[in-house]
């Protein structure tokens, strides 16, 4: 007998788990020991792309291996389909979920080459009481007037996924007690006007509207408290509402055109590390706020507002320690250049905390240079100034160093890198 058929059958049934169903399910011819073996892998991978199977023969080998399948709890099932996907099919293998007490379900469509819509068993959202993670992707949820259920729910990902109307989104979630992590990408076509989050267990938010969305009343409202987490990116101009502080929010990453962020902004002054890029510093988030737990700040550069939204922040933040600057989006050439007006006194943190400073995709134009002169002639702690150019012109790179290095700093003990 070989060495690997003598390990432990938990450890060999882990080995299995890492391998597309096919190719577990193989594994019976092996010898009489793994005959029986495969019909106890608590995770199930079934992919209709694997090995080019015809989608004929792999609709049969699902049901036939789904059906022949002994342990008594199936911990994972994962689908990934396409190009014939039969909404029959996923309706009656989900099915097999909830009758086997599933725990991690994933489901994903390629929508680019299914022309069917797969639309979900009633049955899942309703029966899956052991269900702890439900992962979506491009799929239909119809309307029903029975109750919706998760009540062991941690983790939620939809993906392109398309619902009745905003009242099922939002009692599909209310519904939801336990849940801790929800990713949201938005269909533009998915039915939803305002997208309601209103999950007070809720500690990881991701958000993104579709870039190819042409309604900008469509948005999100947020209820969740308890969030550590928040990520929001939305650049059709619609808005997100916070209806209610996050006290205990540590990550933020904003990224949207909003014309008032400052609904966004004004609910996330705990923050500890926040990165924006905003089209507007005006009412950026309520005056007198003070950002009194930030300490790491990353902010884009493409927008014309991104100079006097810096001031504002650093004014703000009385405790920040670093300080990255990054064009993250293109700059839009006919767009004006921000102007630069030095403050008639130095924030709190550029004199007392600020200990690092990155600046990626630095151009080396006058407000930058500005900038970059007021932070190392005021800036006390400064311990680190890396400062990076996308310019393959080496006469302007040597250029751009000479300024910097001949820029007074305050801190003898700053380190400045030019790449």
């Amino acid at each position: 007998m070989d060495s690997i058929s003598q390990l432990p059958e938990a450890l060999l049934l882990r080995i299995l788990s890492l391998l597309p169903a096919k190719d577990f399910v193989a594994t019976m011819v092996l010898s009489k020991r793994w005959q029986l073996l495969w019909k106890l892998v608590p995770k199930l991978i079934y992919d209709d792309s694997y090995q080019n199977i015809e989608y004929g023969k792999f609709s049969r080998f699902v049901d036939r291996s789904l059906l022949l399948h002994e342990a008594p709890v199936i911990e994972t099932l994962h689908f990934k389909l396409g190009r014939k996907c039969d909404a029959v099919d996923i309706s009656v293998w989900t099915g097999t979920a909830v009758k086997r007490c599933v725990r991690y379900l994933i489901v994903e469509i390629d929508c680019s080459s299914s022309t069917t819509p797969v639309i979900l068993p009633v049955s899942l959202y309703t029966g899956c009481t052991m269900l702890v993670t439900l992962k979506l992707n491009s799929v239909v949820i119809v309307d029903i007037s029975s109750l919706v259920s998760f009540p062991s729910l941690k983790t939620l990902s939809l993906l392109f996924v398309k619902y009745p109307n905003d009242g099922f989104v939002k009692r599909l979630l209310s519904n939801c007690p336990v849940l801790e992590a929800l990713v949201v990408e938005r269909d533009p076509n998915d039915n939803v006007t305002i997208f309601t989050v209103i999950v007070h267990s809720l500690k990881s938010l991701f958000l993104r509207e579709s870039p190819k969305s042409v309604d900008n009343s469509r948005g999100f409202v947020v209820d969740a408290p308890s969030l550590e987490c928040f990520d929001v990116l939305d650049h059709k101009g619609g808005f997100c509402i916070i209806e209610n502080d996050m006290p205990k929010i540590v990550t933020a990453n904003v990224d949207v055109t909003y014309i008032l962020p400052g609904k966004i902004l004004g609910s996330i002054t705990s923050v500890k590390r926040l990165y924006l890029c905003l089209s507007t510093s005006k009412t950026a988030y309520p005056v007198g706020s003070v950002l009194h737990r930030l300490v790491n700040l990353r902010l884009c550069t493409c927008e014309t507002e991104w100079l006097n939204l810096l001031m504002c922040l650093l004014r703000d933040s009385p405790k920040l320690r670093v300080l990255k600057l990054e064009q993250k989006h293109t700059h839009q050439p006919d767009k004006a250049r921000p102007s630069w007006s030095e403050p008639s006194s130095i924030p709190e943190c550029v004199i007392s905390s600020l200990e690092t400073l990155e600046w990626v995709k630095y151009e080396g134009t006058e407000e930058e240079k500005d900038v970059s002169a007021f932070i190392l002639r005021n800036a006390k702690c400064l311990k680190m100034a890396t400062i990076s150019s996308n310019s393959t012109d080496p006469n302007k790179k040597l250029k751009m160093l000479k300024e910097l290095s001949s820029s007074p700093r305050r801190s003898p003990t700053c380190q400045l890198i030019f790449d």
